[in-house]
């Protein structure tokens, strides 16, 4: 049996899209500094939150019926094989979000701008913009990365601490269900449900790490820079690291998948 199935293919296009918008969301603070209109810009990061788990949702039952439709023999490697694939489509979303990272920022500066217009109407917005002089503009704002933008970005500007706690965060979040449903199958059957439930222990410990270290200081950096307290530089810097992280936290969660799938099913039983 093959490994890449059309279901999978769909549940890689599901990733792309999900981990393309989480890693263009770090665009948003940015762009909201640049126009001076942060907490505009924090609307728009919440909408681009509910798009990404709005394709979780889709993609979640999608990658645990791989499960069901694995050969009989082997299938505990095949399974792994097939979910190392999804993790490193992952990885490549990852890579696309930070290749268009400098073109979104262009587009939310315009778009926290036109939000702030419409007064918070995200479906005006929307309906506004999403015609053909719109769809041209946005062509108009694509921009690569360039070396330039790296400009003034030193190792005192890099906030080191966040970077290895980003990537520990990136690499959870990434293998949370995955390491849920392969747990599944390491345990009895009576357990096997407890285990897929256990997504939360794995990325419950994530959300704690987001919460307390990340957003507070990304969210006071933003309002410091808007306020001329800090360099704009600082918060290029935060924006840098974040997307770098998180793009070799998909790469950790390779070497994490089948400890943390152990763990789980572990937890399953001891519970």
């Amino acid at each position: 049996m093959e490994l890449i199935t059309s279901k999978v293919i769909i549940i890689s296009f599901l990733l792309l899209i999900i981990t393309m918008v989480e890693t263009l969301a770090y665009a948003t603070r940015i762009s909201g500094a640049r126009v001076k209109l942060i907490a505009t810009a924090l609307s728009l990061f919440s909408t681009l939150v509910i798009v990404s788990r709005f394709s979780t949702m889709i993609e979640q039952p999608l990658t645990a019926k791989l499960i069901a439709e694995a050969p009989d023999i082997n299938k505990l490697s095949f399974i792994e094989e097939q979910y190392r694939i999804l993790i490193g489509v992952t990885s490549i979303g990852v890579l696309f979000g930070i290749l268009l990272f400098p073109t979104f920022i262009n587009i939310f500066s315009r778009a926290i701008v036109q939000l702030s217009n419409e007064r918070g109407s995200i479906m005006a917005l929307f309906i506004n913009q999403f015609n053909r002089n719109g769809i041209k503009k946005v062509f108009m704002y694509f921009r690569l990365p360039r070396l330039t933008y790296l400009k003034g970005i030193t190792l005192k500007t890099i906030p080191k601490r966040l970077f290895v706690i980003n990537v520990i965060i990136s690499a959870v979040f990434t293998i949370g269900v995955l390491s849920s449903i392969y747990a599944s199958m390491l345990v009895p059957k009576d357990y096997a449900q407890a285990a897929l439930m256990s997504s939360g222990i794995i990325n419950g410990i994530a959300t704690i790490l987001l919460t307390l270290f990340i957003d507070p200081k990304a969210s006071v950096l933003a309002d410091r820079v808007i306020k001329n307290q800090s360099d704009y530089i600082y918060l290029k810097s935060y924006s840098l690291t974040m997307i770098c992280s998180k793009l070799l936290g998909t790469i950790v969660a390779q070497l994490l998948f089948i400890p943390a799938a152990y763990y789980v099913a572990w937890f399953a039983k001891w519970i």
